[in-house]
């Protein structure tokens, strides 16, 4: 296994020869939204601003143009090839990413998500492409995600690279029978997007109250988030008088509402669905609260630090390589009692809460930055054309 500092170390090995940009396809199935499509999004137009011919296969299943993802990536300046199938029309998926490849003979073809690593890598390596695959977590949840998780493991093994995002993440599959030589560990990073909002307006576009202590809860509502935990830890007397506030949309929405009705209808929760760019709004809360069961690196965490509010997290995944004890309060998953007291923390405690925000802004521009990512990425992608070509 590979720790992400020892990654750039292959840059010595580059085969392609000198002057000529990589041609790197990444290949993906975008949801709407999701840290996946965030790492894409980000990744992919730096990686083109560093010089590397970079492009996107997107397959979907409805217009194009309605993609949010498609629409963001070709605003960023990407050339998006868009594979229009129905959700089982593997042959036809298979088809066009063959088309894709032969016309365009990319050096690399890096997929993300289950249905890429499944369908899409076998092709480019049918046509003698090496496969690079980012694994950005697994979830658990029902009998087919499990499955799929399943094979997704098994293909990992025959990938040129694997890149975990987290160390935990690195671990299971390298007991998963991936070969330590080929298992990469880099975490995300973080593009600053814009300017957040100010409190006072971020609060009137979610039509928050003015003066209460709010905490904000942003992700998919889906048991691996824990937004369950969350409510369950607003319902105890240490969060008595605090708001909360959810963005996002899931599976759970439904069996969450009725979970926390009874502060919905006190006003000490409150609904947003999904939100254009919920990133700019991060600061209407005075702490935010990552409740997850699983995680990689989780995005949302990078951008709750970037805003400078204080945060508490479970530490999961490659959380407590994010943070410290003294960028954030770390509780376990699971414990609604340890994260309403933490949240009391904060709030007893605004000037040690402001402190660890502020580590934790130092430590992202520090440690996360896009350049360091990208050229982790390109060191990797050139030992991988280095050893085929051996």
């Amino acid at each position: 296994m590979v720790d992400s500092a020892e990654v750039a170390t292959y840059s010595r090995t580059a085969a392609v020869p000198v002057g000529q940009p990589l041609r790197v396809l990444h290949a993906l199935a975008p949801g709407v939204v999701g840290g996946l499509e965030r790492v894409v999004c980000t990744l992919v137009p730096a990686q083109c601003a560093a010089g590397i011919d970079a492009r996107v296969a997107a397959v979907v299943d409805h217009e194009p143009a309605d993609h949010p993802v498609v629409a963001q990536l070709r605003d960023s300046g990407v050339e998006v090839d868009v594979v229009r199938v129905s959700a089982r029309s593997y042959a036809a998926e298979r088809r066009q990413i063959a088309a894709l490849c032969t016309r365009w003979r990319p050096h690399i073809v890096h997929t993300h998500g289950y249905r890429a690593d499944l369908i899409d890598s076998p092709v480019a390596r049918r046509l003698g492409t090496p496969c690079v695959s980012t694994l950005h977590g697994f979830t658990g949840g029902g009998v087919r995600n499990r499955v799929y998780e399943w094979l997704t493991r098994r293909a990992a093994r025959t990938m040129d690279a694997v890149v975990a995002v987290s160390r935990p993440l690195a671990a299971q599959l390298a007991h998963s029978g991936v070969p330590p030589e080929r298992l990469h560990v880099v975490p995300n990073a973080h593009a600053a997007l814009g300017e957040f909002l100010e409190r006072p307006a971020a609060r009137r576009v979610l039509g928050l109250p003015a003066n209460a202590f709010v905490v904000g809860w942003v992700g998919r509502l889906t048991r691996e988030k824990g937004g369950d935990t969350l409510i369950d830890a607003m319902s105890l007397p240490q969060a008595e008088g605090i708001v909360a506030s959810v963005v996002g949309e899931g599976r759970e929405r439904e069996a969450l509402a009725v979970r926390a009705a009874a502060l919905t209808s006190m006003g000490r929760l409150h609904w947003h669905g999904l939100v254009p760019d919920a990133w700019r709004l991060l600061r209407a809360f005075d702490a935010f609260v990552l409740s997850s069961r699983s995680e990689g690196t989780p995005m949302v965490l990078f951008e709750a630090m970037d805003a400078g509010i204080p945060i508490v997290a479970t530490r999961v995944g490659g959380v407590p390589d994010v943070l410290t004890g003294e960028d954030a309060l770390l509780v376990d998953a699971n414990d609604p009692s340890a994260i309403a007291s933490a949240i009391r923390e904060i709030s007893n405690n605004p000037e040690a809460a402001r402190n660890r925000a502020l580590s934790a802004r130092n430590r992202l521009v520090a440690n996360y930055s896009v350049e360091q990512w990208v050229a982790r990425y390109n060191a990797i992608y050139r030992h991988v054309t280095a050893t085929v070509q051996q």
